[in-house]
């Protein structure tokens, strides 16, 4: 069953080091789509805008269009598109891998058809769908062909990064965050469109997974040259809900060929094991199988971790090709060794309390499952993924003057924390 859960973690995480335009814009997922990698998050909302726009908000969006278009007439359509020329031998390796269609020879492995991968497309109806851009853009299709909406969007997007407080998305979204890098729009839907047929519907507009994997694909093109660092999240990204990583995981071999290209791959996932390696081990067996049937050597395999718990325990591979425990003080940050096991204990009986006291306000019967430095709850009977949102939110507002740094999320469907 699903379940609200919390769990503590730092403010500062080492493993996300790499500087994306979109927050966890590093996870990718397991279903592959068209040219290969996609950035995905299933349990995420796209990170480019804090922005949370309501149904009055997307109206009021559409009269600052309207003022911006007349003075968005007067400028030039065309705009620097991203260029390729003066990348690196090594960045250039890297890109072609990451967009190659061929999967790793030697693991017997094939890559996933784009057709067959279009139900991660779906839309999933879910608060998650919640984004102030990507709203945005959507209700810009009532006036404008996608690829009219892509060309503005490209070119209002390179004038954010480049000025975000008198830019024009700053005043079309007043709440929308910051860029860290333009992005190839038009290059991005043309890739998409080749199998998707987007440009060519009439009635049916874009929903909100396609736009979101849209603006992934052009992120993933900004970031192909230069990545260092990639991050998945388990369930239901690398794996489904409750299971775990068999060996004929089609992302095994881009996993390795992303490690043999010298760019570090970690799973951060929130389920914690403190102290229990083989329970870490049994989530990835598969792939920790395909790295001994291959043989990799350390030079490759230091370049893979697990981050369990949020960021409370990371783990390494061995010579064995077995998961081991990294001592904190190689990578905790210094504020985590100021936390105090009485307030972590505080922390963890307040959203306790919370989570009881919500499943009661919402006649929802829960089994609570306390951890070191974790807490949740399973519903004992089925229940809609409002339901448990509202849980999380509940946990989420209750704690908000906590000392320590948390994360409150709604696990979804099949999650387990045992």
């Amino acid at each position: 069953m699903a379940i609200g859960i919390l769990f503590i973690n730092s403010s500062v995480s080492t493993l996300h080091s790499v500087p994306p335009c979109i927050r966890h814009v590093t996870e990718f997922p397991a279903t592959l789509q068209r040219q290969g990698w996609v950035a995905f998050k299933k349990s995420k909302t796209l990170g480019c805008s804090a922005a949370r726009c309501s149904a009055t908000a997307v109206a009021e969006s559409d009269e600052r269009l309207a003022d911006v278009e007349r003075d968005d007439s007067l400028a030039a359509d065309d705009v620097d598109k991203c260029s390729n020329s003066g990348q690196s031998d090594g960045g250039r390796l890297r890109w072609d891998m990451l967009l190659s269609t061929e999967a790793l020879g030697e693991a017997h492995l094939l890559r996933a058809g784009s057709v067959t991968d279009a139900h991660v497309l779906r839309r999933k109806g879910r608060l998650k769908e919640q984004d102030g851009l990507i709203e945005f853009i959507i209700s810009m299709h009532r006036t404008h062909s996608p690829f009219q909406v892509m060309e503005k969007m490209e070119r209002w997007v390179r004038e954010h990064f480049e000025d975000p407080k008198r830019s024009t998305l700053s005043r079309l979204i007043p709440s929308i965050g910051c860029f860290h890098t333009p992005l190839p729009l038009v290059r991005a839907l043309q890739e998409y469109d080749d199998f998707a047929l987007l440009s060519r519907r009439k009635f049916v507009p874009p929903n909100f997974a396609e736009i979101r994997h849209v603006l992934n694909i052009a992120q993933v093109h900004v970031i192909g040259e230069q990545v260092s660092l990639i991050t998945f999240d388990a369930d239901g990204t690398l794996y489904a809900d409750g299971h775990h990583i068999q060996g004929d995981n089609k992302m095994i071999g881009h996993i390795v060929k992303l490690m043999q290209h010298g760019a570090h791959v970690a799973i951060v996932t929130a389920a914690g094991y403190p102290g229990n390696t083989l329970k870490f081990e049994n989530r990835i067996t598969g792939l920790l199988e395909g790295f001994k049937v291959l043989g990799l050597p350390p030079s490759i395999t230091k370049f893979f971790h697990v981050m369990g718990g949020e960021c409370n325990y990371l783990l390494k591979v061995d010579s064995n090709y077995h998961l081991e425990f990294v001592e904190d003080k190689l990578w905790k940050s210094e504020d985590m060794f100021l936390w105090k096991e009485q307030d972590i204990q505080k922390l963890l009986d307040d959203a306790e309390c919370a989570l009881r006291s919500a499943s009661a306000r919402l006649h929802l019967p829960v089994e609570i499952v306390r951890k070191p430095r974790a807490v949740g709850a399973i519903p004992k009977e089925p229940t809609i993924y409002e339901v448990l949102e509202e849980m999380t939110l509940t946990v989420q507002m209750q704690l908000v003057d906590a000392m320590l740094p948390f994360c409150a999320f709604n696990g979804g469907t099949g999650y387990n924390v045992c």
